[in-house]
């Protein structure tokens, strides 16, 4: 079985007040960059996976060089292998853009059977990617999944989380799986972890290598507020239920609502 786990390089969440989200759309931070804390949980459940059915795992990710630091990250935890996909040289991508070539980086790794993903990132907390991966790949998606029971007979049976309740399904692999933190608890990185990740060699492929059209497809222009709507309250008197219900229709038809 082959397990791919998706990691962004985000910055680092004590000083998200510092960082505008437009410097975060245009890859213009100042802040410290650090591993994605929700893909910290997908990195974990790749190796505890790994160790409970044999399986073999790569963590890939999208972003400038300097996002190699992540996947270290993730290869300091214990993840054996990591792969990047080097979009500096590329326009800035929307989701759609980043779910192509991320879906072409697992295609890339040969049959993966299992792709996990962390539940959104904390810079844009969109919880869309995945989703754009699944539809790429053509896998099943499974959300909100706090545990995975078993991997068995091409099954894998999850618990994931719903409004008010929690369920337990079954689907065909291959599967796209968003984790939640409640999961597992990430181990940290270590010093064997560290001195490894620091002496790994991860290979970077950019959208040409993958055969992807990196052009964005959509694009924000001419971006402006809606104004702003005055409101004003008014009090309906009257000496009964019936005048006020009076009062209030003439008032409604006055102001064309009704």
């Amino acid at each position: 079985m082959k397990i791919a786990v998706l990691i962004k390089q985000t910055p680092d969440t004590a000083e998200l007040p510092k960082v505008a989200a437009e410097d975060v759309r245009q890859g213009d931070v100042k802040a410290t960059m650090v591993i994605n804390p929700w893909d910290e949980f997908a990195a974990e459940e790749a190796i505890q996976l790994s160790e409970r059915f044999d399986a073999d795992a790569v963590a890939i990710s999208l972003g400038s060089p300097e996002a190699v630091e992540a996947l270290k990250h993730a290869i300091a935890m214990g993840v054996p292998e990591a792969k990047l996909i080097d979009n500096s040289s590329a326009p800035a991508g929307d989701m759609w853009t980043t779910a192509a070539l991320l879906a072409a980086a697992i295609r890339d790794e040969g049959e993966v059977d299992l792709v996990l993903a962390g539940k959104q990132s904390v810079d844009e907390n969109s919880g869309a990617v995945f989703v754009g991966v699944a539809c790429k790949l053509g896998y099943l998606l499974l959300t909100n999944v706090v545990k995975i029971v078993d991997i068995a007979g091409g099954m894998i049976t999850v618990e994931r989380l719903v409004e008010g309740a929690q369920e337990t399904v079954s689907a065909p692999l291959p599967a796209v799986v968003s984790v939640g933190k409640e999961i597992n608890d990430p181990r940290y990185p270590s010093f064997m972890g560290i001195r490894k990740a620091g002496k790994a060699k991860i290979p970077a492929l950019n959208a040409g290598d993958l055969g992807v059209d990196a052009q964005p497809r959509t694009a924000w222009t001419n971006v402006r507020k809606p104004e702003v709507r005055k409101v004003e309250v008014v009090i309906v008197d009257g000496v009964s239920v019936q005048e006020k219900a009076a009062k209030l229709a003439e008032a409604l038809l006055a102001e064309k609502v009704i």
